[in-house]
């Protein structure tokens, strides 16, 4: 039998099935009427791309709360004429009608379209591409984080969507944000751009229904309906500053954080296109071809352990207080150790380098909620670097909603001798799409100069390049030789615009972990 005469068949075999069993006093002899109808409000996505297969999602939304078959579609051209891989997809209330299907078979380093379908109605149609097995020429990732819906519109993300030289978006966490509307954002920009539901949001309700929010902003729809994402959380998927076994906000009367903490787990996994690897560990590698292998962290859930109030307490510096966890970090170093990639490109989110903020605070030189505040497991892998001679490792950064380019030193001493011979690592932070900076909060002379005291030599010789004002995104372009790294920044956020330019360039040269300014 012809293969699609066979989806065909079994579509309507199982739609027969679910309303008689659901109703089994129907009378044999009366005509069985399907009276749902079906929309695709939220758009498509994809997302986990690997060299012979993807992830493609969508949301469907019935009219009636009834179990659904979704037909899914991939061609090779957008007119859906060719279509290479169908199929179909249960789904209903218990997964929030969310379709996500892992569609094996594909060719490497392919552009492919695809579609959904129930019930008379179709879905828009998203663009995805597969990695290179090997070969490929040029790797480019547009980086991006915390997507604060009430902090302004997504601009960058319309601009990212634009781009036709984008292999996959990094997404570094904070895609949604749980706070109460009024509470972290912009009050002006009126109700259109006010959190739903009306609340912190703390159970699986409450996570879904803000992930449909965040979903249905044009923006969001369009960057997801033009490239595979590849994401990772970081807080306020759950609740702001989340550790293993609890969260800065959440408090004891908002109930179990361990059922919490599930709760935005499984919205996260319903609505994002990545790979639930059954609902374990989120942490792993995407490889493209022999470039670039991107490693993402997961230094937030996994393995995080409760953060100190003060670096001045005694634990600070003690051996059983982890960023990563035992298990991941064994992983990790893994997978720096195998990789036979040019690049390892770290999906990283909060910031790896040491970071001197004496200047601000004498009492509290670092922030804790950064590697620094886990300085026994971020030297364990600064040594590691060093030791293990491990090349080529750029750590992408999200988290501060700032701009920052490091040269990575083993040793911050040694490095302000020569800087040349010590340096194990590069890391780039990008901005914010739309989570609040310096400059929303304090006069723009003071942030300025404040950027000047940051690269100043006698507090961070390493930091070569800080942004604490601009919204955007960064674009890494990976070669054999070289890496580079472009922030482009939007002008504003407070209304939709077209505007973005280019602010600032380095290259890294392969073997270097030394920046230059192009």
């Amino acid at each position: 039998m012809n293969q699609k005469i066979f989806y065909l068949l079994a579509i309507s075999l199982s739609i027969f099935s679910c309303k008689t069993t659901q109703d089994t006093s129907i009378n044999k002899e009366k005509t069985i009427v399907n009276t749902t109808t079906v929309t695709f409000d939220h758009g498509v996505a994809s997302g986990d791309p690997l060299n012979d297969r993807v992830i493609i999602w969508t949301k469907a939304t019935p009219s009636n709360q009834e179990v659904l078959m979704v037909e899914w579609v991939v061609a090779t051209d957008e007119n859906m004429e060719t279509p290479v891989k169908y199929g179909f997809a249960q789904t209903d209330q218990h997964s929030d009608y969310t379709v996500k299907v892992d569609v094996e078979g594909l060719n490497p380093n392919t552009t492919y379209y695809y579609q959904f379908k129930s019930l008379g109605s179709s879905s828009i149609v998203g663009r995805t591409k597969t990695t290179a097995k090997e070969g490929q020429d040029a790797v480019k990732l547009a980086i991006i984080s915390c997507s604060n819906f009430e902090a302004g519109y997504y601009n960058a993300l319309a601009r990212v969507a634009e781009r036709t030289d984008i292999d996959a978006v990094v997404h570094l966490g904070d895609y949604i944000y749980e706070y109460a509307p009024g509470t972290y954002g912009d009050t002006t920009l009126g109700p259109s751009r006010t959190h739903v539901p009306a609340k912190e949001i703390i159970d699986l309700g409450d996570y879904r229904m803000r992930y449909a929010q965040y979903r249905m902003d044009p923006d969001f729809q369009k960057v997801h309906q033009a490239h595979p994402f590849i994401t990772i959380w970081d807080d306020h998927e759950f609740a702001n500053n989340v550790y293993q076994s609890g969260a800065q906000n959440h408090q004891e009367e908002e109930g179990s954080f361990t059922d919490r903490r599930a709760a935005a787990k499984q919205a996260y996994f319903e609505w994002l296109p990545v790979r639930d690897n059954e609902g374990q560990n989120i942490y792993r590698t995407i490889q493209f071809g022999d470039v670039v292998d991107l490693i993402m962290l997961d230094e937030r859930i996994a393995g995080r352990t409760m953060p100190v109030d003060s670096a001045s307490q005694a634990n600070f510096q003690a051996k059983d207080r982890s960023m990563l966890g035992a298990e991941q970090l064994a992983w990790f170093k893994e997978q720096l150790s195998e990789s036979k990639a040019t690049w390892k490109v770290i999906g990283n989110q909060v910031i790896f380098s040491l970071m001197d903020l004496s200047w601000r605070n004498p009492q509290s030189p670092y922030n804790l909620d950064a590697w620094d505040g886990y300085p026994y497991e971020q030297s364990q892998l600064t040594q590691f670097l060093a030791t293990e001679k491990i090349t080529n490792t750029i750590f992408t950064t999200g988290d501060t909603h700032c701009s920052w380019a490091f040269e990575v030193p083993s040793d911050i001493a040694a490095y302000k001798e020569n800087s040349s011979a010590n340096t194990v690592a590069i890391e780039f932070g990008t901005p914010s799409v739309t989570s609040a900076n310096f400059n929303e909060s304090t006069p723009a002379d003071q942030v300025l100069e404040a950027e000047k005291v940051f690269v100043h030599p006698n507090f961070n010789p390493h930091l070569k390049y800080v942004n604490l004002r601009d919204h955007g995104y960064l674009l890494l372009t990976l070669n054999q030789e070289v890496t580079i790294a472009e922030w482009y920044y939007v002008d504003q956020i407070k209304e939709r615009t077209s505007k973005e330019q280019l602010a600032k360039r380095y290259v890294v040269k392969s073997g270097s972990n030394q920046l230059s300014e192009k």
